[in-house]
């Protein structure tokens, strides 16, 4: 077999695992949301349990929840046979992951689960199965048929389950109203964690580098600084370096739309006098998290005094992780 026709192969695997992935978006419905809201409401742990390949995504999946606030663990059916069971309370739910859905030892635990009244929810390729059965929630993650030649190794519908997993953890995350600032507090390590946990100060641009003019500056004047700078927004300070306002691109924009021959008036008449601002020992989490509920990308960084010092834009908190990992280490 020649190169091509290992390239040929590839090709068509991840063409397949990724139609089973999507074949999956139509059969998301009622399922899932009381999915959601029973996981949203329940008081203990998500307990996951798989046999196998399945197991192995039960495992991501659990990894995938503890790190975006929801408490889970991960039971193998047959350590749970032999005395692990007593870790299931009846404040659990119980997540069940297999897609022949007849998998005996699975099974066998779900029987178990039932009889201690803990709700169950099924991860199956079949509806009709004996672990569909014995379910309160019942998630289709089938898929067709799997990219193993033989039809035989879990391939496209473990890729299936993983990605419903997903689904479910990422639903769960705005369901919770899960913040950047509480990710921080589960990833305190690896290059993200150190962006967030990093101050203001540490990412934030200053100097020459801030599109900045003096109020009074006719618009043309900050037009021109603000192409030059190519950062979408100019800032307006006083003689004494003291925030005034701030004007955007978005502003010019509604400017050549309504005003005629504005290019030569003063600034300060079409500035924003409030700009969202934040001080610079604020931890970037923070700034994030506040971002975030305003909806804004930029925040102007000011002293207690109101001088300006710079801004932080959101991506350079989410894409300058290199030079911010040289600065803490330094």
């Amino acid at each position: 077999m020649d190169r091509e026709e290992y390239v040929k192969q590839a090709k068509e695997v991840l063409e397949l695992e990724a139609e089973s992935i999507l074949r999956l978006v139509n059969r998301v419905g009622r399922e899932f949301s009381e999915a959601v809201e029973l996981i949203s409401r329940c008081k203990g742990r998500v307990i996951v349990a798989g046999i196998g390949k399945s197991g192995l995504i039960g495992k991501k999946i659990v990894a995938t929840l503890t790190s975006t606030g929801t408490q889970a663990l991960f039971l193998h059916p047959v350590e749970g046979l032999h005395g692990d069971l007593g870790i299931v309370t009846k404040d659990d739910v119980f997540i069940a992951i297999s897609h022949s859905g007849e998998t005996a030892e699975l099974n066998l635990i779900v029987d178990s689960i039932r009889a201690i009244d803990v709700p169950r929810i099924a991860f199956t390729g079949s509806l009709s199965s004996t672990l569909a059965r014995s379910c309160d929630i019942v998630i289709d993650v089938g898929v067709e048929r799997e990219a193993c030649p033989f039809g035989l190794a879990p391939t496209s519908s473990s890729t299936a389950a993983l990605a419903m997993g997903d689904a479910l953890a990422v639903a769960l995350i705005h369901r919770k109203k899960f913040q950047e600032s509480d990710f921080l507090k589960f990833h305190p390590g690896g290059s993200l964690g150190s962006r967030l946990r990093a101050k203001v100060r540490d990412l934030m641009i200053s100097g020459p580098s801030v599109p900045c003019v003096y109020e009074g500056t006719i618009i043309r004047e900050a037009i021109r600084e603000m192409d030059e700078k190519n950062k979408g927004f100019v800032l307006v300070v006083d003689g004494k370096n003291t925030l005034i306002g701030i004007l955007t691109d978005g502003d010019i924009r509604r400017l050549v739309r309504q005003e005629d021959n504005f290019l030569n008036q003063n600034i300060d008449i079409f500035m924003t006098r409030t700009p969202k601002t934040i001080r610079e020992e604020i931890s970037v989490a923070q700034a994030a998290e506040y971002m975030q509920r305003e909806e804004i990308t930029t925040l102007v960084v000011t002293d207690e005094t109101s001088r300006l010092k710079g801004y932080i834009h959101l991506h350079d908190i989410l894409g300058r992780g290199g030079n911010l990992k040289m600065t803490l280490s330094e």
